[in-house]
């Protein structure tokens, strides 16, 4: 594609050079440049791809693109090679990718899911109602990425950079969608991901204390109105209004046109009458003219908000209650309140609960549900937050019956100083607690202390189906390793 074309959209441009010239790539990594590249310098967290540009060039590139920001004198630029320099090449990135694309987000139709906890689920329960509704949906999401049931790959973050983005939607539009339904970090949003992008929904789940670092969010505030932008971007929104920043999200989105649900406050969808087990929710919600039984084989009583966000959706798509109903039937979403199957019939949830919020959303729901004790394993990821190490320690010493702490990814850290750090806060409460270090240890521990009246969390990992030891990854799926326990358990 002519340079010219692929630079459409973006402002305050500055170039040298032929700007006619026919691009066959854009790389925002120099190593994967070839010839007839065009290479936008991004400066990350860790890297600075102004650095890399010497390398791209040696590679293949003939055009690059520098932000305003970058140290001019240090980087080697040769006369025969377009220069174009803009005030934000993270944005640019994401304009050219649009572009170079095609603008393929237009081509369907696109529901942004935000919010702290619940995004997952969500989108999950989105696509299977659509589906039942006879739609063909992609996905875009933390676990992986699907078109239908074709898996195209494992997921490295929520929302995938701009440049991969918009190949996705390139390849979704190929093959016809109808919806994509995606998970849209603040991350992502602070960072242009999502920026050129259609949407044409805008889903809040809620807002918790997360992604607060040096390398993600200053402050609260900074997090809550990232997290707004996506309602700067869509038509049409529904948000939790059980959610304290519900009415700052409606009244700072005046273009958009905000439904709302919730299970406490007024709302225009309302859930009534709500049953939850160790095994399931059910509750009643006015679609149409009718007071209709919906059942989310997800307990806990944020599963019942996750299906409200996604009925809401459907309603306003006029799908009917039938295939609502139909599509949030036996929906299971990979680490997420997800129940393993077994042959003792006993209560073992996989959980990606990792901050000391969503581990005390879990234990508390499970605590209402259970009649007997609640077992918690779960460890913290090494070289990521060390802060919510004891306050997940405090959590699951307050609220569990019994907590075994472990390790979960340690990467390059050493397994027991995060221990150690956990056990600060744990130690702080009267909670009965050990410290078994190997994981498959301390869930095989769990599993032979418990009976049937009990329910046993392996918190942290979810989805995941490996283990990040000093930089590698061994195979590590709790729920194979469940499985096995159980049958060295029945044989014993």
């Amino acid at each position: 594609m002519e340079l010219k074309k692929l630079l459409t959209g973006i402002e305050n441009l500055k170039s040298r050079g032929d700007l006619e010239i026919d691009i066959k790539k854009i790389e925002c990594n120099s190593k994967k440049v070839i010839p007839n590249s065009l290479f936008i310098a991004i400066k990350g967290y860790d890297f600075d791809g102004h650095e890399y540009i010497e390398e791209a060039i040696q590679n293949g590139a003939i055009a690059v693109m520098l932000d305003m920001s970058a140290d001019f004198k240090k980087i080697k630029l040769p006369k025969d090679i377009t220069v174009i320099i803009t005030d934000d090449t993270r944005k640019a990135l994401a304009r050219v990718s649009c572009n170079y694309f095609g603008n393929p987000s237009r081509y369907f139709k696109l529901i942004g899911v935000t919010g702290t906890k619940g995004k997952t689920t969500t989108t999950y329960m989105i696509k299977s109602i659509l589906e039942s509704a006879g739609y063909k949906v992609g996905l875009i999401g933390t676990i992986a990425n699907y078109i239908g049931d074709e898996c195209l790959g494992y997921s490295n973050r929520t929302t995938p950079e701009s440049l991969e983005l918009q190949g996705l939607f390139y390849k979704m539009a190929k093959e016809k969608v109808d919806y994509v339904v995606m998970e849209v970090s603040s991350q992502s949003l602070k960072l242009s991901r999502v920026e050129g992008s259609y949407f044409d929904y805008g889903i809040f789940t809620n807002l918790y204390k997360d992604h607060i670092s040096l390398k993600e969010h200053a402050d609260m505030n900074e997090y809550f109105e990232t997290k707004l932008k996506l309602f700067s971007m869509c038509a049409k929104g529904f948000v939790n209004s059980d959610d304290f920043k519900c009415n700052k999200i409606i009244k700072s989105s005046p273009q958009c046109d905000i439904k709302t649900y919730a299970v406490d406050n007024k709302a225009d969808l309302l859930a009534k009458d709500i049953t939850i087990t160790n095994i399931s929710v059910d509750f009643k919600v006015k679609i149409e003219t009718r007071n209709e039984r919906i059942k989310v084989n997800i307990p806990g009583r944020y599963s019942v908000y996750n299906a409200l966000a996604a009925i809401s959706l459907a309603i306003n798509l006029g799908i009917n209650a039938e295939k609502i109903k139909e599509g949030l039937d036996n929906i299971v979403v990979p680490g997420r309140n997800e129940l393993v199957p077994n042959k003792e019939d006993l209560a073992i949830m996989i959980d990606y609960a990792h901050t000391a919020e969503s581990l005390e959303n879990i234990l508390q729901a499970t605590k209402t549900y259970t009649p007997g004790r609640v077992i918690c394993v779960f460890g913290c990821g090494g070289d990521r937050d060390t802060e919510k190490r004891p306050k997940m320690g405090e959590v699951s010493g307050r609220l569990a019956d019994y907590t075994i702490v472990t390790t979960d990814n340690p990467r390059t850290e050493e397994p027991e100083k995060i221990i150690t750090e956990i056990e600060a806060g744990i130690s702080k409460t009267k909670g009965k607690y050990e410290i078994i270090v190997d994981r498959k240890e301390a869930i095989k521990k769990a599993i032979k202390m418990m009976n049937k009246r009990d329910i046993v969390i392996l918190a942290g990992k979810g989805h995941e189906t490996y283990q990040e030891i000093n930089g590698k990854k061994n195979p590590f799926d709790e729920r194979i390793i469940v499985k096995d326990i159980i049958g060295e358990k029945k044989n014993d």
